[in-house]
């Protein structure tokens, strides 16, 4: 059974896979040292992990695999693995959460699409028909997108609004804004895509904000619990396999 671990900019979510996923959890990242206590019943032949969220939450997650009798592996992005090539300038500075989830992207849907990260930050990824991943975008979240304008406006404080078209009042103007600039990224990185000569089968989302993400894009799309854990997976086996 695989721990796959995805340390990000707000949650540290975890998965235990076997066939299928057997036990799922979650905790704050600035609380990891809440892992051990989750994983004390957990039984993972290995324990693999993408980490964005810093050194003292890599050591907070090495110590509570250690309890497990495992030292984890730690991903970083790389030229080629498991069927995805990428054409970074240096793949290296990839960031392993979009690596993995780009993995976790090919291994469900082995052809062009976008692949969507909706947290804190959303990136917004295009993958081609080949697996060759061909660059992408890096945007603030929804909750980023609001919060900014709270603290650099004098007139645009934080408070509640809704989604609109239309808005008519300051509240679901922000909100409506970060909304759509959201859902424009997407749509924008698609019609690149098929501007290229690729245009994308569906697009992939994942993340906390995806399920209000979906109904507002005017393309195919299948939504995903967390592409970063499959992603990990798909690694981990690969890893397994060439060790074997």
């Amino acid at each position: 059974m695989i721990l796959a671990v995805d340390a990000g900019n707000t949650r540290v979510k975890w998965g235990l896979y076997a066939d299928d996923w057997v036990e799922q959890g979650a905790c704050a990242t600035a609380g990891p040292q809440a892992l051990p206590e989750q994983w004390r019943t957990l039984a993972p032949t290995a324990v693999i992990v993408s980490n964005v969220a810093g050194s003292s939450v890599q050591q907070a997650i090495a110590d509570a695999a250690a309890t497990l009798g495992h030292t984890p592996r730690f991903i970083v992005a790389a030229a080629r693995q498991c069927g995805v090539r990428s054409s970074y300038r240096d793949p290296a500075t990839l960031g392993c959460d979009r690596w993995a989830a780009l993995i976790g992207a090919w291994a469900l849907h082995p052809g062009a699409c976008v692949v969507v990260n909706a947290g804190t930050a959303m990136t917004v990824d295009a993958l081609s028909a080949e697996g060759l991943f061909l660059g992408g975008f890096i945007v603030p979240g929804f909750d980023l997108m609001r919060r900014a304008l709270d603290a650099n406006t004098a007139g645009l404080a934080l408070q509640p609004g809704e989604v609109r078209f239309f808005p008519d009042n300051t509240g679901d103007a922000i909100a409506s804004g970060a909304a759509h600039a959201l859902a424009g990224a997407v749509e924008r990185m698609a019609a690149f895509m098929s501007q290229a000569g690729g245009g994308p089968d569906r697009v992939l989302l994942s993340g906390g904000w995806a399920d209000a993400l979906q109904p507002m894009l005017a393309l195919e799309t299948l939504r995903v619990d967390n592409l970063v854990l499959e992603g990990l997976v798909a690694i981990a086996r690969e890893v397994s396999s060439c060790a074997g």
